[in-house]
């Protein structure tokens, strides 16, 4: 086990995109967009010293309580090899001394059903939360849709969406919604639109300059903007993240008119379109609620694609400071539960 240096940034990188467990989140081009953290990455390596498992760790003081430690989506190897995960675990109790943590929580991209990760992972120590039902519960979704792109064409894809999901997309088409290419510039009107989303849905939206940290770090190789307009007016657009054998819909932003030409399906469209041309294995529609319930929009709008609704494991976590980190919680929760109240006051 080491701790990654300046000069193995390049040996992990190229691991990280090769790895079939590969995931954006654990890469260092995201860790430069997240700069309210501190990035740590620990390497699992062989007896020649080549990586063979990692997990990005990011540090970050909370006042009162200190520092937490979080991973998002690690780690990055093979997930059931016990030898692996130790030597990963060594390194996140390291860095735990060095930050003195009060907790390490990793929220892996693991199905739940998994059960030989689970029981390795609670013999090396950690706890499993596995109780999240929304999306305030957890950092990262714990429920997504999970579309198999890997040697799949077009026409098998589309064959397989909703016959509501293949009209409305065709309708998007019909009435005249075409799709471009933005650049950064064209942040500006996506964020503009996200802001309106975000009223209209209730939920606190990032800042312009967040978007643009994310362009400058990950466009044009990981990143794009796509745009939907309509008489050429801006509706609405997406951002999708390219990054080893997956792609994702990480963002989406839609203005409150001509909802009804669909542009959001021919979005979609366009994004697993890309997914196949540079041939990922996996397109990622992200979360969902953790109830699977066809009356609730977001997740009609993602299952009519075909995709998988997909379970993962949930935080798996190991508490330095078990007392503190129970403080902790009930503050977080408590945090979160105001928030969500003060959206819901403020969208009334």
């Amino acid at each position: 086990m080491r701790i990654l240096t300046k000069s193995d940034e390049e040996e992990y990188t190229r691991f990280l995109e090769n790895h079939e467990r590969c995931n954006f989140q654990q890469s260092l081009e995201w860790s430069k967009v997240k700069t309210s953290w501190k990035t740590e990455v620990i390497l699992a390596e062989d007896s020649s010293k080549k990586i063979i498992g990692s997990l990005m760790v990011w540090v970050r003081k909370i006042p009162i309580f200190g520092n937490i430690m979080y991973s998002a989506r690690g780690p990055v190897c093979d997930i059931h090899n016990i030898e692996v995960l130790k030597q990963l675990t060594e390194g996140a109790k390291e860095l735990a001394k060095k930050y003195n943590a009060i907790v390490l929580r990793i929220e892996p991209d693991i199905k739940s059903d998994d059960i030989t990760f689970k029981d390795i992972m609670l013999n090396l120590g950690y706890q499993i939360k596995d109780d999240a039902k929304n999306f305030r519960d957890e950092i990262q979704p714990r429920y997504v849709f999970r579309l198999d792109t890997k040697n799949k064409t077009e026409d098998e894809i589309f064959k397989n969406f909703h016959q509501k999901t293949r009209y409305n997309v065709r309708l998007a088409t019909k009435k005249g919604v075409t799709i471009k290419e933005g650049t950064k510039e064209d942040l500006k009107e996506f964020h503009k639109i996200m802001v309106t989303t975000g009223i209209r849905d209730g939920f606190i939206t990032r800042p312009l300059s967040y978007f643009e940290k994310m362009y400058d770090e990950l466009a044009p190789e990981h990143m794009k903007l796509l745009m939907a307009y309509y008489d050429d007016k801006p509706i609405s657009g997406v951002i999708p993240i390219m990054y080893g054998n997956k792609t994702w819909y990480l963002y989406g932003a839609s203005s409150n008119e001509h909802r009804n030409l669909m542009p959001n399906y021919l979005l979609q469209w366009e994004m697993i379109k890309m997914a196949l041309q540079r041939k990922s294995d996996i397109y990622d529609f992200r979360g969902v609620p953790g109830l699977a319930d066809d009356s609730n929009g977001l997740y009609r709008f993602k299952k009519g694609f075909g995709a998988e609704y997909t379970e993962f494991v949930g935080e798996v976590y190991i508490a330095f400071k078990p007392l503190t980190y129970k403080m902790y919680k009930f503050s977080e929760k408590l945090f979160r539960n105001l928030r969500a109240l003060k959206l819901k006051f403020k969208k009334a």
